[in-house]
């Protein structure tokens, strides 16, 4: 089982480099402007694209990864919602484990069921704490997975949640305030466990502007993940991508 990607962005944390991904989620596509997305995202370098969401219903998974992959060679990586949302058709899979929760389900239940799949794949699999942080609002990871987020302002839950993911040997650890959050993860929280940990740390969920953008890369973010504002807007790809400072 190829781990090329998980190297890759190992390297790029020890280079300081930053990588920026693209969120889209099937059910949420507005096909015209993802032809726009695609071709400002080769255009300006995005690193990764993210492909899920919190209830994909429909579908369009499969027949979205072929369209992509016919139009480019960035990497593809599944970020589920559930064990439904897999596809052999993507290079490698974000293996989520809600750590911030105490939902069995999202804990271990569904890695259960989607084991043997993912045994058979060609998928790379990154096993990733998912942190789940408070947004303002009840977003649909909140309302689907049946969990609390972390406070806001709680660093030190934060931190203590992020250490023993990487303890219990996940290999990245994504800070998310949800799709559409009001608020998004703040600096102080990227800071603090980004300070704490040596695997990669992915941020996303209400990062609309690039000033955000830069500001999490500077706290500390190894990536940021950009979905609902690049679904409105896709020329905000060419300043995000700035954003990254290469």
């Amino acid at each position: 089982m190829s781990n090329a990607l998980y190297l890759d962005l190992v390297a790029a944390k020890q280079r300081g480099e930053k990588r920026l991904a693209i969120l889209f989620d099937p059910d949420k596509l507005r096909l015209q402007k993802m032809g726009q997305a695609l071709e400002l995202a080769v255009e300006c370098g995005v690193d990764y694209f993210f492909i899920g969401g919190s209830l994909v219903v429909s579908s369009m998974l499969d027949p979205l990864l072929s369209d992509i992959r016919e139009r480019c060679k960035i990497p593809l990586l599944l970020f589920p919602g559930s064990s439904f949302q897999l596809s052999y058709r993507a290079d490698a899979i974000l293996f989520l484990s809600l750590i911030s929760g105490r939902n069995p389900e999202l804990l271990i239940g569904q890695h259960v069921m989607a084991a043997p799949y993912l045994k058979m794949s060609p998928l790379e699999i990154i096993s990733t704490g998912y942190i789940l942080v408070d947004g303002g609002v009840q977003t649909s990871v909140q309302y689907m997975s049946n969990t609390s987020p972390i406070p806001a302002g709680k660093d030190d839950i934060a931190i203590c949640t992020a250490l023993a993911g990487e303890m219990l040997g996940l290999k990245t650890i994504y800070l998310e305030a949800g799709s559409g959050a009001s608020n998004p993860v703040s600096e102080s929280m990227i800071e603090a466990v980004s300070g704490t940990l040596s695997i990669p740390l992915i941020v996303g969920g209400g990062i609309r502007t690039p000033e955000k953008a830069a500001a999490n890369f500077r706290a500390g973010a190894d990536v940021i993940v950009v979905g609902n504002a690049i679904e409105n807007d896709p020329g905000l790809i060419r300043e995000l991508a700035a954003a990254r400072g290469r």
